[in-house]
């Protein structure tokens, strides 16, 4: 709220020799009917009237401000923002073959907590397309790249072992993921390539497949997931005596390539990163969260609407009363 001619609030100065006239008067007046003796009603109460006598006057002065705040033009802004962002377009690559079962990432798998870490890196993004490509020994976009951050969760959420013929197909889940940015006008668009494991599947070379990406602009951040050397992974078994399937955990090589790794981000202008503990992957994905922000612009336009009317009303309606209380309830005799 505003007003538009406060200089108008300089009226309410006159409030002094209004105040200061009727004090006068009031002291000047003099009864027009005198009596001889008025010890008869000397003991008598002054009447509720005449001990409200001045409201008619209180009436004048409040109907007088609140004209004078009419004129000061009361006026009510709305506010209204405009945002331009040059945004980031983000497609996650996440690699769901068994080898993700590995359990180095005690008491969850690598897959559990990778999924997890990249639901918070998600909820803090804002104005950015994110989608999802999933991949093993083939890939497939799972979600394209959408603003509804909401539904994108529940896609990862749903993410499973065994969809997908297992194996490892790093070059073909880049080229799935560059398809999908290639259309893209954001200002920056990016590749975060989550995986455990060496290139053992598909046609396309992952080396290829970056340089392709890197051609149509597009970085592509590489993380390598899990401990070196033995890991524990679990392994589902048939007991022979009681015919129950059982879990056991022994201890495998863990395969991750680290140079292809680094090689394919380098291609790309991006980094390479290497997660060995959960506490780990989720400070690299908060580092390329501050590496790739996109570019907000806000301006903001307010608009105003008169509010006067009800000031006037009311001062009117003040005045108004102030002359039918004089000229009735509280008439007097001249």
């Amino acid at each position: 709220m505003r007003l538009a001619n406060p200089e108008y609030l300089l009226f309410l100065a006159l409030l002094i020799p209004m105040i200061w006239v009727y004090i006068i008067g009031e002291r000047r007046a003099r009864p027009s009917v005198r009596f001889s003796d008025v010890s008869l009603v000397a003991g008598v109460h002054s009447s509720l009237t005449v001990r409200l006598r001045h409201v008619p006057f209180i009436v004048r002065i409040i109907g007088f401000i609140l004209l004078v705040i009419a004129l000061a033009r009361p006026q009510k802004g709305f506010t209204e923002q405009e945002v331009t962002t040059h945004g980031v377009d983000i497609m996650l690559v996440l690699d769901v073959s068994t080898s993700m079962k590995a359990l180095d990432f005690k008491p969850k798998n690598r897959l559990h907590v990778a999924k997890e870490t990249m639901k918070k890196f998600i909820l803090k993004r804002e104005h950015d397309r994110i989608g999802l490509v999933v991949f093993s020994a083939r890939s497939f976009t799972k979600c394209p790249l959408t603003l509804d951050y909401a539904i994108l969760t529940q896609f990862i959420d749903n993410i499973k072992f065994g969809e997908i013929e297992d194996g490892t197909a790093i070059g073909t889940a880049i080229a799935t993921a560059a398809n999908r940015l290639k259309q893209s006008d954001a200002k920056s668009r990016v590749m975060i390539l989550c995986t455990d494991g060496a290139n053992n599947r598909g046609e396309i070379a992952p080396l290829v497949a970056a340089k392709a990406a890197a051609e149509l602009g597009q970085k592509i951040y590489t993380i390598g997931v899990g401990k070196e050397g033995q890991v524990p992974y679990p392994f589902d078994f048939m007991n022979p005596w009681t015919g129950k399937v059982e879990q056991k955990v022994q201890m495998i090589e863990s395969d991750l390539d680290e140079q292809t790794l680094a090689d394919i981000a380098a291609t790309t202008k991006a980094q390479y990163f290497r997660a060995h503990n959960a506490e780990k992957l989720e400070e690299i994905y908060a580092t390329i969260d501050k590496m790739e922000k996109s570019e907000i612009k806000t301006t903001s336009y307010t608009t105003y609407s008169e509010r006067f009317f009800p000031w006037l009303i009311a001062g009117l309606i003040a005045l108004i009363l102030e002359l039918v209380l004089k000229h009735t309830r509280f008439r007097r005799i001249p």
